[in-house]
């Protein structure tokens, strides 16, 4: 029979184009192939043929401005991406469907648009309260509260260890009394409330959740977000007070509560964020992050939930970088990679177990202080990345913040960039609009593929938290800042405004300052919070902690009655100190 060659423009090839299967003669042997192969058959000689005849004269006129092309982690990027055999249903699927690649609803924001949540805390109560009563005015569309370090560490305001840090980088909250006048006309069943807060998380819920009884709302009826993640306090942010095994307790002692109390409470935000802020690749970033999540799902099991019954509640934080092909890319690989964990892992049945939901706020540690003006683009790029990765919330930092504490009017900048985004720019009108793209689906797929690989090697040491104890994570992040801070430094990575492109103007921002004095009023406020308080009631509670403290009881309903009783934050935390001791970490070499 006569050869017959496939090729764009002859039968053989138009017949294999129409089939599912064709079958082609070639020196008498029969073949089938698909169609997918007749055309990179086609797809690999046109390629080459560009790459010769169109490509190489150009690169002996002009090379490239790189001899390699690579993500921040490390992933290559090709010059041209090309077509690839992908499974769609298998790899993708539709929008609001398992493995939820496309995002976890059906319409995304065609139905509505993210929640619009910006971070902001400082000074007192009153001073926060204020800037959180301006956000909701200019549209914003949920809290999210920054906690000064001392409340972070389980500390009052009057404690000798908070002195110079009261209020200075987040909101100062010691008492219920501080929480009633944080959220002092905002009523709490009519928004979304995030609250990044770790080791004494479960403390400052119980305060909100009496907050919300004393507004007249059903806690049932409270939605937001208790960050709650303490694995990564232990990789990268350091904000800990107890030992892991009592920490767990307490993630656990929340999942529980919530689950029969506050069912749409998001009970722990697993942050990816702070991981990567520390230096981490975003494949890090993923990996680490849903390695942690396994822990708190197995911990969650462990206790005696079914999976079913608390993994809806879960949540997850990540960072919206400068890379925008990856970051997408990244939002993608983390949601399908988290479908199939649950699904094959852990045997969810529940199609809200399987899904993914992220907050994501744009990346501080990419703001600079030269040229501030500057990071008002950054941020645009980083919330478009994770816009399009479909973000279910989203905060944008603000030009200043490199410099001290946001200003209102750059707070303002910062959600004005969410709006214009959801508003004018038009990429919120068609569900995940970056789908089929040949570089965005390949580097999903990648960064699943080497995501899986380190969730591998960290099973194999005994899981996130024997992972952590060995240094591993905390060792492969602080490599791959090292490696990141030297590009920088041989101008291999080009910063504007700080490697390159400089200028010796100062910066000419209005400046937002806290008022010392807050710290003495502070003082004053407890003293007389604990002698008006009934003596009596606290002494008998403090004992009544200290024995649930050493038993298996959940302390939720024990850390309302104290907060309601008007004991403090660091009271409560002295005695989970007593009873717990403090978190040593470990020094690698």
């Amino acid at each position: 029979m006569e050869q017959v060659e496939p090729r764009p423009g002859n039968a053989a090839f138009g017949a294999a184009m129409n089939d599912v299967r064709a079958r082609i003669m070639y020196t008498g042997v029969t073949l089938e192939i698909t169609r997918a192969e007749v055309q990179g058959m086609s797809l690999d000689s046109e390629h080459k043929r560009w790459e010769e005849q169109i490509l190489q004269p150009v690169l002996a006129r002009s090379p490239e401005r790189k001899q390699v092309f690579e993500t921040p982690s490390g992933i290559p990027l090709p010059r041209l991406a090309l077509p690839f055999e992908i499974d769609y249903l298998e790899s993708l699927g539709f929008p609001g469907e398992y493995p939820f690649t496309r995002g976890i609803q059906p319409t995304m924001y065609r139905g509505r648009l993210w929640t619009m949540r910006q971070y902001a805390g400082y000074a007192t109560a009153e001073e926060s309260n204020r800037r959180y009563r301006y956000l909701l005015e200019q549209g914003q569309t949920g809290l999210s509260v920054a906690f000064d370090l001392p409340t972070q560490i389980g500390y009052d305001a009057d404690d000798p260890i908070a002195s110079g840090e009261v209020g200075k980088v987040g909101v100062s909250i010691s008492s219920l009394r501080d929480m009633e006048d944080l959220f002092r006309d905002i009523p709490l069943d009519k928004v979304s409330t995030s609250m990044t807060i770790n080791a004494p998380a479960a403390i400052l819920l119980a305060m909100y959740i009496v907050v919300a009884r004393r507004q007249g709302i059903a806690e049932q009826r409270l939605r937001g977000t208790i960050q709650n993640d303490i694995l990564k306090e232990y990789v990268a942010r350091g904000t800990y007070i107890f030992p892991p095994g009592p920490s767990m307790r307490l993630v656990t002692d929340i999942f529980k509560y919530c689950q029969a109390n506050l069912p749409h409470w998001n009970t722990i935000s697993i942050s990816g964020y702070h991981i990567r802020e520390a230096g981490s690749t975003a494949v890090q970033e993923v990996a680490f992050t849903l390695a942690n999540a396994i822990a708190y799902v197995q911990a969650a099991v462990d206790a005696g939930l079914k999976v079913d019954e608390f993994a809806s509640q879960l949540s997850f934080f990540f960072n919206a970088h400068n890379h925008f092909l990856e970051e997408v890319a990244k939002f993608r690989a983390a949601r399908r990679l988290w479908a199939r964990i649950m699904k094959q892992r852990f045997a969810a049945q529940d199609a809200r177990s399987l899904m993914l939901r992220f907050h994501a706020q744009t990346a501080g540690s990419t703001l600079t202080a030269q040229q501030p003006e500057n990071n008002v683009v950054r941020v645009a790029i980083q919330a478009l990345a994770a816009v399009m990765g479909g973000a279910q919330s989203l905060h944008t930092n603000s030009m200043d913040e490199a410099l001290w504490l946001p200003t209102e009017k750059s707070v303002r900048v910062a959600l004005r960039t969410q709006q214009i985004i959801g508003f004018e720019s038009g990429v919120a009108d068609t569900v995940d609009p970056m789908a089929g793209s040949y570089v965005i689906e390949s580097l999903t797929d990648e960064i699943e593929r080497r995501a899986e690989g380190y969730i591998q090697k960290i099973d194999e040491m005994g899981g996130a938290l024997a992972a952590i104890q060995k240094g591993f994570m905390q060792r492969e992040i602080q490599e791959a800042s090292y490696r990141s801070q030297k590009l920088v430094e041989n101008n291999e990575q080009v910063i504007v405004g700080v490697n390159a492109f400089q200028t010796e103007e100062m910066p000419d921002l209005e400046r937002l300052s806290v008022d010392l004095s807050i710290e003495q009023t502070q003082r004053a406020s407890l003293a007389n919070l604990r002698a008006s308080r009934d003596q009596s009631r606290v002494q008998e509670l403090f004992l009544h902690l200290e024995r649930a403290a050493r038993s298996d009881k959940n302390l939720m309903p024990l850390f309302i009655e104290c907060v309601e009783n008007s004991i403090t934050l660091g009271e409560i935390c002295k005695i989970l100190r007593s009873a717990w001791g403090e978190y040593e970490p470990t020094t690698w070499l």
